[in-house]
């Protein structure tokens, strides 16, 4: 059966495409081309210090936001329903990955980092670094302070894609 209303058609003979088959597919090569593409820019809202991508029921990440504020530091936050296709656009492996992920000029962060050690980061800018991270959910982080801390490290990934320790802290308690 031919649906094509020739008196609509734009040539005889020829089928148009729905409108709204066009702007759904537009929309989805969009979305995926945010996704994958590893210079797609970053969805600012403003200038800030730090964006970092969370998912909006995450307290913990509140709380490390908090640690980035009280530094000083201007914090643009952009609520995503998962931070994966973030960690992956921007170079976080897998293994290194925490619950949110934040871009910092040419770096990435992930999870949470002490505040100190990323102003360190964005002032030094060494070139054999792509980003820091504090893999998982560790007790007594920023903005996981609590009863039981842990010692942790902070990992970097250097230029060749190798994890290294780059930091060891003390857990704070609550």
């Amino acid at each position: 059966m031919n649906t094509t209303n020739s008196e609509n058609s734009p040539a005889k003979g020829k089928r148009s495409v729905p409108w709204l088959l066009l702007t759904t597919s537009a929309a989805a090569l969009a979305l995926v081309a945010l996704i994958v593409w590893p210079g797609a820019p970053e969805p600012l809202a403003d200038e800030a210090d730090i964006v970092v991508y969370k998912t909006p029921s995450c307290s913990c990440c509140k709380e490390w936001i908090k640690h980035l504020e009280s530094a000083g530091m201007d914090v643009n936050v952009v609520n995503v329903n998962t931070t994966q296709p973030v960690q992956a656009r921007v170079g976080v492996p897998r293994a290194l990955g925490s619950c949110h992920t934040a871009v910092i000029g040419d770096y990435w962060i992930e999870g949470h980092v002490p505040v100190d050690l990323i102003l360190k980061l964005a002032a030094d800018k060494p070139d054999n670094i792509r980003g820091l991270a504090v893999p998982g959910m560790v007790m007594g982080s920023p903005g996981m302070e609590g009863p039981n801390p842990s010692t942790y490290d902070i990992v970097a990934l250097d230029s060749s894609g190798r994890a290294v320790v780059h930091a060891t802290r003390e857990g704070r308690s609550e």
